[in-house]
């Protein structure tokens, strides 16, 4: 029998209900889509914020529409989000080969969490998964966007930066693979220094 991590948060972050988080999540894409001229092509990774949909939906609609032009050419998508409920040491991966959405389930790619064995910092941890929405809320937009596609989900818990990097770079692949950062952004700031936080951030990008 296959092992399915159920969703956990649908009806609280997200509709529970199939036709209305369809529904939400293609009018969120709407709304941004006509705002852009189309893609040609599309990035490697994305930095999307995991709040509920009334929250950040609109800016992770923005996000995954720059990935208009990868359905059917990514086939992997790595997703990486913080743990909020179980300590973690390293970066957690599932026991389970699919995690379920009301719109359907996404299978595991087990032979990838397989090649990570090796590495000290990666543990098997279906408590960290069970009840985690940093990575659920982005399945649905996921599975809008680019229909059929395997995941590599890891929740990373107390992981230095090395170590991070060192996942990364085994899972990196081609353009077969997208990966997306599951991420508070700034949230726990007041709104003036969040701005602040992200002007300053920006400058020494562009520096």
């Amino acid at each position: 029998m296959v092992s399915v991590r159920p969703a956990a948060v649908a009806g609280m972050f997200y509709p529970g209900e199939p036709r209305a988080l369809a529904a939400e999540v293609e009018d969120l894409l709407g709304s941004v889509a006509s705002q852009a001229a189309p893609r040609l092509g599309y990035p490697k990774a994305l930095i999307v914020p995991h709040a509920g949909y009334i929250y950040s939906g609109p800016v992770a609609a923005r996000a995954y529409d720059e990935l208009s032009a990868a359905r059917g050419a990514v086939r992997r998508v790595v997703l990486l989000g913080p743990a909020h409920r179980v300590a973690v040491r390293g970066l957690a991966v599932p026991g389970a080969e699919a995690f379920a959405t009301p719109l359907g389930a996404v299978r595991i790619d087990r032979g990838t969490l397989d090649s990570l064995r090796g590495l000290p910092q990666v543990v098997t941890s279906d408590k960290a998964h069970a009840a985690e929405h940093s990575l659920e809320v982005q399945l649905p937009f996921l599975q809008k966007v680019l229909g059929d596609f395997s995941l590599v989900p890891l929740v990373v818990g107390m992981a230095g930066v090395a170590e991070v990097a060192e996942v990364l770079e085994r899972l990196w692949g081609g353009p077969e693979t997208l990966v997306v950062i599951s991420t508070d952004l700034s949230h726990y700031h007041a709104y003036e220094e969040a701005r602040a936080i992200d002007r300053a951030t920006l400058e020494r990008i562009g520096a």
